[in-house]
């Protein structure tokens, strides 16, 4: 039976139709057989003789065209309910008063046919019926089998969700076992869509049919949701978003349909029979790239038993940061957040499980003296200094506050860590850094100057900051224990606040416009919940490097840039909308300080690959400690005579800087080159 249905299932749907017709019409000339023979009649004429055959040729022609005029090709097999028995009823039916109005009207101008009455089309028609209809039915018994459900809920049951899984078999077993030892039962799994190859197509498990695999998923979805309305949920396995090439097509096809998609990733009160924990899917999967899954053992094992503090940790990624700390068993986390509304976000985020564990507190992250206070008391092994504004165009007009928390927002954090002894920094940066063109980026690039010159300060002298015996100003801010000082760099992250996904999604559910600043713009695109393993596994990786393996600056792998374009009209068609015309879409120019296309490293910056998967070093060249303090009172001068072009040129200088560090390294090396030789 199962190799049945893999033969029927491989055809092309083009060559299925075609081979379904030829069967019909086959089935009628032996339904014309049987109605002759059941009802003991005897033609008088050869059944193989030209007329003979010129009659079979008839019955043929007009059973195809009737059949085609009844829908009956439109039809899904598998899903061959009322309506669709009642197109075979029709077409053989008509074909039956055809046939039967041919034989009188040749009985009237030719010649009587001797054994052919009426009770032999009454046969036929039953004949025929049934004949055509058992091939569809048989198919599909083999097909579905215990999903058949689907097409007939009970009235006892309609609190019930009918679902598709989508995933390994594996997991189906899981989810189907416990799906129905719930109570109260909110899940009927109908059946399962094998994202293995090779999963035996027509098995069941646990009574739940296996009825598609890869890769004609979507094909088989489609059938499904025109077959039925009984359908409610798409479960999605965890990972497969990163196993399937048409996950976003199978998102689309759903939601277009009205169906609810959610993803499994994983079971909670286990103690109490089990529960399915089923996580909406989120707009930020559908510019799906490939990933790498996150080696868990390792950052759990660098989080885990930790005191751990997250500056903006009531931000989009912050709180990600915050939640992914404490599922990795972190001692306790402290959030530092200026935003009262966002904290209180965060807090409905966090199960009650982990609550416990986490500390929240109102500061702006440039208050010195209340963030020293925090640190000293919680005594942190790590900062996650997530606190950033980030909005290109409205950073344009707000320079001064850019400035504030990103630059010296940063240096107070950082100082205050490296006073308080922790073991280390990390400053989550932005590819706006590279070669900057706005506030937004100078002032990201600073702060990674900031980072990048302490880093080199501390690796210079372990156990002592390099200040300590050359900068008394320096060693006294500093203080004694070193602190490890690491940025990461990273590009767009689908779902954080601002971003051009949520601005697409707010749009989107309003009816539109879409609105693009050029049609040429691309980005980098990451998940939240990559991104924040990723930048958690840079801080396990920098843990244990010295020396010139030490990097200052990391930079994750985002794959290829996306048109922007490209993520608007794929966000539209999974809303179930049309681009241009059910949603317009409209371009407004490029906005200050954007950039047609981003860039993850400068030409003055080495790409180093690790082995850590998705994971770049950086080596940058690094502004000068005493350049860098020297730069800030000028820069906190030109804020309070509000003069942005003063305080812009000294940022710019800091960038200048850099690159004069970078033409003084090219221009010693052939020097040292030819010394050697």
């Amino acid at each position: 039976m199962t190799a049945y249905v893999e033969a029927v299932s491989g055809i092309t749907p083009k060559m299925r139709r075609a081979i379904i017709m030829v069967q019909d019409l086959v089935m009628v000339l032996v339904a014309v057989a049987l109605s002759l023979i059941l009802s003991q009649s005897r033609l008088s004429f050869d059944a193989f003789s030209s007329g003979g055959l010129a009659c079979w040729a008839v019955i043929v022609l007009a059973a195809h065209l009737l059949f085609r005029s009844s829908g009956l090709y439109s039809t899904v097999w598998r899903f061959a309910s009322t309506p669709d028995f009642f197109n075979i009823l029709k077409g053989c039916g008509s074909l039956t008063v055809v046939l039967y109005l041919a034989s009188i009207a040749y009985r009237s101008f030719f010649q009587p046919v001797a054994g052919l009455n009426e009770r032999q089309f009454i046969v036929f028609f039953l004949v025929s019926f049934t004949i055509i209809s058992a091939p569809r039915l048989y198919y599909r018994f083999l097909r579905d089998g215990a999903s058949w459900r689907i097409l007939r809920r009970a009235a006892g049951d309609a609190q019930v969700k009918q679902a598709l899984f989508i995933g390994r078999l594996s997991e189906a077993d899981v989810i189907v076992r416990f799906t129905r030892t719930a109570q109260p039962a909110e899940y009927a799994i109908a059946g399962i869509m094998a994202t293995e190859s090779d999963a035996p197509l027509g098995t069941q498990i646990q009574g739940v049919p296996v009825v598609a695999l890869r890769p004609r998923l979507v094909e088989v979805l489609e059938e499904y949701v025109k077959g039925t309305e009984n359908l409610d949920l798409l479960i999605f396995g965890n990972g497969v978003e990163r196993e399937i090439e048409d996950y976003a097509e199978l998102v689309r096809v759903a939601r277009h349909s009205g169906i609810a998609v959610v993803q499994f990733s994983g079971l909670s009160e286990l103690g109490q029979g089990g529960k399915l924990v089923l996580d909406a899917v989120e707009m930020e999967t559908i510019m799906r790239r490939s990933a790498v899954a996150t080696d868990t053992q390792r950052i759990g094992a660098f989080v885990g038993g930790k005191r751990v503090l997250v500056t903006g940790g009531a931000g989009s990624i912050g709180r990600i940061l915050v939640k992914r700390a404490l599922e990795l068993g972190a001692e306790a986390v402290l959030v530092a957040d200026n935003s009262e509304f966002g904290i209180f976000q965060l807090d409905q985020l966090i199960d009650d499980e982990h609550r416990d564990r986490l500390t929240s507190r109102i500061v702006d992250v440039t208050d010195r003296p209340h963030m020293m206070r925090l640190v000293s008391a919680f005594k942190p092994a790590i900062v996650f200094h997530a606190a950033a504004l980030k909005h290109v165009p409205l950073l344009e007009d707000n320079w001064e506050a850019a400035i504030e928390t990103n630059v010296f927002g940063t240096l107070a954090c950082a100082e205050v860590a490296a006073a308080c002894g922790v073991p280390q920094f990390l400053l989550i940066s932005s590819d706006k850094a590279v070669d900057p063109t706005s506030v937004l980026g100078v002032t990201k690039r600073a702060a990674e100057q900031i980072v990048s010159s302490l880093h080199e300060t501390h690796a210079a002298r372990p156990g002592l900051h390099a200040g300590a015996a050359n900068d008394a100003g320096l060693a006294r801010r500093l203080g004694a224990p070193s602190t490890k000082f690491i940025a990461v760099r990273f590009g767009n992250v689908f779902g954080s606040n601002g971003s051009v996904a949520t601005i697409f999604q707010a749009q989107i559910e309003t009816g539109g416009p879409v609105t693009i600043t050029d049609r040429r713009m691309t980005r980098y695109f990451m998940t939240v919940a990559e991104a924040v393993d990723l930048v958690i596994t840079a801080a396990t990786d920098a843990e244990q490097r010295q020396g010139r393996d030490d990097y200052a600056i990391y930079m994750l792998d985002m794959g290829e840039p996306v048109p922007i374009l490209e993520v608007a009209e794929t966000m539209i068609r999974m809303a179930g909308k049309s681009p241009y015309t059910d949603i317009p879409i409209r371009f407004t120019g490029i906005r200050p300080g954007e950039k047609l296309h981003e860039a993850l490293h400068g030409e003055n910056e080495e790409v180093v690959k690790l082995d850590t998967a998705k994971i770049f070093g950086l080596r940058t060249d690094v502004v000068d400690w005493g350049r860098i303090e020297a730069a800030l009172p000028a820069l906190q001068a030109a804020m309070r005579d509000q003069d942005k072009a003063a305080a812009l040129a000294i940022l710019a200088g800091l960038y200048r800087a850099e690159r004069e560090v970078a033409g003084a390294r090219e221009q010693a090396v052939p020097k040292t080159a030819g010394q050697i030789g």
